[in-house]
């Protein structure tokens, strides 16, 4: 039975038709009426004239003459809620129809369609409002880097707009300043004219979902499927194309997506109730933080090119403040930073080698006044004698030196410019800059040194050039320190300051280049001694000295020579090595085993070879020495030579082993070594010496005296 109640007090007239229109119903015009009933005919007759229902299209379109117009525009355009995303008014209504309109109408036929078609458009409007989510979703997926990248010129303008201010200030006050921009980031951003995400996202289906899920019940179904979309997409933005290491363009779309998803996520945070929540918004950052740490390790350890790796190191500091401007924490990227910093050294530190290639270990001729200023602008040199010369003259250096100090300094520029954003104080930079410093000094110029000096064409003028250099740098230190101090303005001598290895650096290179001085002086005399050819058994000894001595003797004169510009101790120390390792040489080249025999004519060649030796020590070669001080090489020879030549055994037999013996330094094995040779060729080359009484007195004598140095040295062992 129907209720008494009239349709048109039951329902809104507006929302009747706005629901059928939604559920389709196929009410004709012929119906209308009859549904209506008496007091209803004036909702139809709202219906504006010209408009009639249409019983081929159903409740869809209206017919207006040629034209159709979508249900959206009913009753004096009214709009329908479905089609125009208003949900939840939609929701509201088919609620108030299912709670209080439906039930009020009582048992009518379209009460019942009604009813049925009322979980079907819940599930459309769920559905409707779910789809145009994924639309979102799929959307910011494709447009997080634009996000990212408007998200980082909001932080660049709005350090921008404050940076004229701050111009003048300190490193100190910079960083300082820097750290106060990012905290107060959000209210920079309001000053900017880059539009924010909010402008750029249009984040309505997530409101209107969100809102539908809540009103239907299922907002915890909601919440886990956005969470899971959203982590199933920060997989996909946190991984790095595989040739992102190749260009800087390639890190910054990288950067990019990875900020504009945070940046949604963090509107999402702060504009929802629950959607996400701080817990969420950290796991993701957790991950986002460990993936994009273990991808830069990755791609920047490929980069070659340093000026690639600071504008990385910026990019990421943008990354950095833009991300803490939002919030999250970012101590681990600034320690990655900290960490790339060592591959930064390491590039920059393999230009080194090719300063080294490249010198030509001369001293620098300069022609002019203007030549003189350019090289000394570069280097700090004052040599007040050098002044004084006329040009043409010669600095005492090599080119070596201008331009290691010059990369000197540009190596500590490069330094400071990957420090300076990284929100360091003076003192820690100041820090980080000396160690990187001492770092390049100790390890990689002081490992270039060393190879210099070890290459095969290195002869002993480069090696001298190398000391010159080296005491040069060594010098320069104390203004290599000032210069530190003066771009970082931290004081030298301020406490717990590094300081520089340059000193000990230099002058362990150049002690270095002094043993391989020595060693190849040494090894150039071994080279003259090859060619040394004596008669072991010539009757007599010639009244010149070797050829091969002489033209020993001269190089060791044109070699001392270019000594001059060397320290006075390296110069003296260096000869009087060389003499030493000569006299050492002949002596060792008289002993060998394969000369077994020795005349006493050979013998007297040597001893006048010995003498040229001695002629050249008494010379002088090199300036400094104090009397006879470089005869005592040759002392250890003469007195062997002297003790054989003159025949005084008695003498040495007498006084062995007293302070004032003639013969100090003349070892007994040695002399016995020495005397058993002369004694096989006195044999030898005396067939008849058995019938001649002076050679059987000599050969006695020659016997007694082997026999007394056997028992000298036989006593002394024991």
């Amino acid at each position: 039975m129907l209720c008494n109640t009239s349709v048109s007090q039951c329902f809104p007239s507006d929302r009747i038709l706005d629901f059928f229109f939604c559920c389709g119903a196929q009410a004709t015009s012929r119906r209308w009426p009859k549904l209506l009933r008496g007091g209803d005919q004036a909702t139809l007759r709202r219906v504006p004239s010209g408009f009639q229902a249409t019983s081929r299209r159903g409740p869809s379109y209206f017919a207006a003459g040629s034209k159709r117009v979508s249900p959206e525009r009913a009753s004096t355009g009214s709009v329908n809620p479905v089609c125009v995303c208003r949900y939840y008014p939609a929701l509201r209504t088919l609620e108030q129809l299912e709670q209080t309109c439906l039930p009020r109408a009582g048992q009518y036929r379209f009460c019942s369609i009604m009813s049925d078609n009322i979980p079907r458009l819940r599930t459309l409007i769920r559905d409707t409002a779910m789809s145009q989510l994924k639309d979102f979703l799929e959307s910011i997926r494709k447009h997080s880097d634009k996000i990212g990248e408007t998200a980082m010129k909001q932080l660049f303008c709005a350090y921008g707009t404050f940076s004229g201010i701050l111009f003048q200030l300190t490193l100190y006050m910079l960083s300082l300043y820097l750290v106060v921009c990012v905290c107060v980031n959000r209210v920079f951003l309001s000053l900017s004219q880059v539009p924010g995400a909010q402008e750029l996202v249009d984040f309505s289906p997530v409101y209107r979902c969100l809102h539908i899920y809540t009103v239907l019940g299922s907002r915890e179904q909601f919440e886990n499927y956005y969470r899971n979309q959203r982590r199933k997409q920060a997989r996909l933005v946190l991984q790095p194309h595989s040739n992102m290491h190749e260009t800087l363009e390639g890190y910054r779309r990288y950067f990019n997506q990875i900020v504009g998803f945070f940046v949604v996520e963090d509107h999402i945070l702060h504009t929802t109730q629950g959607l996400v929540n701080r817990a969420y918004v950290e796991e993701l950052w957790e991950l986002a933080l460990s993936k994009t740490i273990a991808a830069l390790r990755t791609h920047s350890s490929y980069c070659t090119d340093p000026d690639l790796v600071l504008d990385l190191k910026n990019l990421i500091v943008l990354l950095a403040d833009t991300l803490q401007g939002y919030g999250f924490p970012v101590s681990q990227l600034f320690d990655m930073m900290f960490e790339m910093r060592e591959q930064y050294g390491e590039i920059l530190l393999k230009k080194w080698n090719l300063v080294l290639d490249q010198d030509n270990f001369s001293p620098i001729p300069v022609a002019t006044e203007e030549e003189y200023r350019q090289f000394t602008s570069q280097f700090p040199f004052q040599d007040p004698e050098l002044d004084k010369l006329p040009f043409p003259k010669k600095l005492p250096f090599s080119e070596f030196v201008p331009q290691v100090y010059s990369q000197l300094k540009e190596f500590v520029y490069a330094c400071l410019k990957y420090y300076e954003d990284l929100h360091l104080s003076s003192t820690e930079i100041d820090d980080v800059i000396r160690k990187s410093t001492n770092l390049l000094l100790t390890r990689t110029l002081s490992n270039c040194l060393q190879y210099a000096m070890k290459k095969k064409n290195v002869g002993l003028a480069e090696l001298v050039q190398v000391i010159i250099n080296t005491t040069q740098l060594e010098a320069s230190c104390v203004y290599l320190e000032e210069f530190i101090s003066n771009i970082t303005n931290v004081p030298p001598d301020t406490a717990n300051a590094t300081k520089l290895y340059g000193t000990s650096t230099f002058k362990d290179a150049r002690h270095a280049a002094e043993e391989e001085i020595y060693t190849n002086l040494n090894a150039k005399i071994d080279q003259f001694l090859q060619l040394a050819d004596y008669d072991w058994t010539a009757a007599q000894g010639g009244g010149d000295p070797s050829d091969y001595l002489s033209d020993l003797i001269a190089f060791l004169c044109s070699t001392f020579s270019v000594f001059t510009h060397l320290p006075g101790k390296v110069a003296q120390t260096a000869c009087m090595s060389a003499c030493k390792h000569l006299s050492t040489s002949l002596l060792q080249l008289l002993l060998e085993t394969d000369v077994r025999q020795v005349s006493m004519g050979a013998l007297q060649q040597f001893n006048t070879d010995v003498k040229e030796c001695e002629r050249f020590a008494r010379a002088g070669p090199v300036p400094g020495f104090q009397g006879d001080t470089l005869l005592l090489a040759f002392s250890d020879l003469r007195q062997l030579l002297d003790l054989f030549t003159q025949w005084d055994w008695s003498s040495y037999l007498a006084d062995y082993g007293r302070p004032t013996c003639k013969y100090l330094r003349v070892n007994p094995h040695t002399a016995l070594t020495l005397l058993e040779k002369m004694k096989d060729t006195s044999r030898k080359n005396n067939m008849f010496a058995q019938f001649r009484k002076n050679e059987r007195d000599k050969q006695k004598l020659i016997d007694t005296v082997v026999k007394q140095l056997r028992n000298l040295i036989s006593a002394h062992q024991t």
